[in-house]
């Protein structure tokens, strides 16, 4: 089966669906495809900053997923011993926004749906890129759940399909990775009685741990651990870590001995942040993690990629008007966005370098502008 649009793009998180929207209702046919056959599959980066709730209010998408359910995190507190060391209080009300991924991605494509120029295709894995003889990139074959072939004609693909993007390796666009010398364990586990929506980080083992509240009740739990070191940390008993847990926050001894009860229990995140020698090809792009993966640092990657469609989206009326697809044209939203999102990685190196700091003297500091969990002297914290 044959399709024709303006605008192809492949993966359906934030930034993707967003962007699809963004041009769906400038009157632009776009095709949004999803491997997965369901939107809003898990996904641990569900923390929105100033700059992503800007956006999603500026577009009135906002007040729709706050309709589903967000959680607003009142504060940040450096624990020690058990008890708060440090606290800050933002100036705008809050410090940061839990958005659940599933209702982010239902209310945009709720707003999408009722464009006629927009069509998402879900179950459906992109296998190879079209070339015209000129070598620019002129659509997609991809095949469907169902076993069917298809082939999307479009002016231009967007690669907006992650860290593991398909699109970027069919590109041949170069990936360089930077390792962090640490990875991340996942877990959840149910909030106890009067735990306020805050975001909480103290020390275990000299490495950083951070609790985030999430609504529905729960708490997520960010352990860093040494890079590579989970294969042999698996193999032990998990209880010393739980204990030293329990006595880092003591309100959280009955839910953690409930919930969590071997290494099964946590998913592992390998930690590292990328970028590629470039963002564009003649009738090609990628945004988000498929262009700059970033680390759990400040949690830019959702923000990250939200930014990136707003800026595209503002940029292709144009260039699709006047078809002009190339690189040198497209280059014009890579420029727009490549150093903002090189400075922010470097902060996030900064951050994860000078953790420990944040514990060396006590202090509250109150009216602090986070517009993204920047904290103290302008650092971030580990997530």
């Amino acid at each position: 089966m044959n399709y024709q649009t303006d605008v192809c793009i492949i993966g359906s998180g934030p930034g993707g669906a967003l962007l699809a929207y963004l041009l769906a209702k400038q009157n632009i046919s776009t095709i949004l495809i999803e491997r997965s056959d369901k939107l809003g599959k898990e996904f641990r980066g569900e923390h929105l900053n100033e700059d992503g709730e800007m956006i999603l209010k500026k577009h009135h998408i906002f007040e729709e997923i706050e309709s589903l359910g967000l959680l607003r995190m009142s504060r940040v507190e450096y624990w020690k011993d058990g008890h708060i060391f440090k606290t800050i209080e933002p100036e705008n009300g809050h410090a940061g926004i839990h958005v659940p991924q599933q209702h982010l991605l239902q209310s945009i494509n709720n707003q999408a749906s009722i464009q006629p120029s927009y069509k998402l295709m879900l179950g459906t894995k992109v296998t190879e890129l079209i070339k015209s003889a000129h070598g620019h990139y002129i659509g997609i074959k991809a095949i469907q759940k169902d076993g069917k072939d298809i082939t999307i004609q479009s002016k231009l693909i967007i690669g907006a399909d992650g860290r593991h993007s398909a699109v970027r390796k069919l590109a041949h666009i170069k990936n360089e990775i930077k390792h962090h010398g640490y990875d991340l364990l996942w877990a959840k586990i149910p909030t106890p009685k009067k735990w306020e929506p805050t975001i909480r980080f103290t020390v275990v083992n000299n490495q950083q741990m951070a609790l985030f509240t999430q609504t529905g009740g729960f708490i997520q739990i960010g352990w860093n651990i040494k890079e590579g070191s989970y294969t042999s940390l698996k193999k032990q008993s998990i209880q010393p870590f739980l204990d030293q847990l329990i006595l880092a926050f003591p309100q959280l001894k009955e839910s953690i001995e409930q919930n969590l009860h071997s290494w099964k229990d946590f998913i592992l995140l390998s930690v590292y942040s990328s970028h590629c020698n470039t963002w564009v090809k003649d009738g090609l792009a990628i945004i988000g993690d498929a262009a700059h993966t970033m680390t759990p640092t400040g949690a830019y990657g959702m923000n990250a990629a939200i930014m990136d469609a707003e800026v595209l989206s503002q940029i292709l009326p144009k260039l699709i008007s006047q078809g002009s697809l190339e690189a040198g044209q497209l280059k014009e939203f890579e420029n727009a966005r490549r150093k903002i999102v090189k400075d922010l990685q470097e902060q996030q190196i900064v951050a994860e370098a000078s953790f420990l700091e944040n514990f060396s003297a006590p202090l509250k500091l109150e009216g602090e502008r986070l517009p993204l969990f920047q904290y103290t002297n302008k650092k971030l914290p580990p997530y």
